[in-house]
């Protein structure tokens, strides 16, 4: 086939290799869980797709893991993995399609690219209504498919990184007291300290110093950053 004669032409047919990592260092996301170097899925029940894309990724210097099936993937996958994932979307048993609703059941935030055979507008809207980020026909020149593959492994890597973060605020949010979180609330409300302290049978000094605490818990140097950072750890404004 031609797809196959044109990735194995560009690949260079040489043993795969793992690629740099990466990581980012971010003081901002600090306590980051144990990530793995970043590579490349590759789900194809085809043995020759595959071999030609392993080979062809791991000449560009890319770490890359390849599937028969989906639940092969599944079995292997680990949301510390940061990378990609190239998807064949006509797959025996479960389809790629399946696949990717799987995926976003389990909350992954591996961006997937779907290869077709005979890429269509309504094949390419499925998809990427299922959560693909890009579709790319197999018989596309594989220097083509690398630039979308690249592509997907630093959308992949933004994707962690923010996931990492918004972990962080919710663990931070989640170390407040019962009364911290019920000033949290009512700031969120849009309550002035005066307000607040009413509310909560009070002096004003009491809710200045807990204001300091929210602050000094959630890592931020501002009101406004404050009330940003609680709306992202999903506490909701007291009525």
């Amino acid at each position: 086939m031609k797809h196959r004669k044109a990735l194995a032409s560009c690949a260079g047919m040489r043993n795969v290799s793992p690629g740099p990592s990466g990581l980012r260092a971010d003081a901002r996301t600090a306590e980051p869980p144990s990530r793995l170097p970043d590579r490349v899925f590759v789900v194809d029940d085809d043995l020759a797709v595959r071999k030609s894309l392993q080979a062809l990724f791991g000449a560009a210097g890319l770490h890359v893991e390849t599937f028969a099936s989906s639940r092969e993937l599944l079995a292997a996958y680990s949301p510390r993995h940061s990378g990609c994932l190239v998807l064949d979307l006509k797959l025996p048993g479960e389809s790629g399609l399946d696949l990717l609703k799987e995926l976003a059941t389990r909350s992954a935030t591996l961006p997937v690219i779907v290869l077709t055979a005979h890429g269509s507008v309504p094949v390419s809207v499925r998809a990427m209504k299922a959560g693909a980020v890009d579709v790319v026909e197999k018989r596309s020149p594989p220097g083509e498919l690398l630039v979308h593959v690249r592509d997907a492994l630093e959308l992949g890597r933004q994707r962690q990184e923010a996931d990492a973060a918004q972990r962080l605020i919710e663990q931070r949010a989640a170390r407040l007291t019962p009364r911290e979180k019920q000033v949290a609330e009512l700031l969120l409300a849009g309550k002035r300290s005066k307000q607040i302290a009413a509310a909560l049978g009070v002096s004003r000094r009491t809710v200045e110093v807990y204001r300091s605490r929210l602050l000094e818990k959630m890592q931020v140097e501002s009101a406004t950053a404050l009330v940003v950072t609680l709306l992202r750890a999903h506490l909701a404004p007291s009525r």
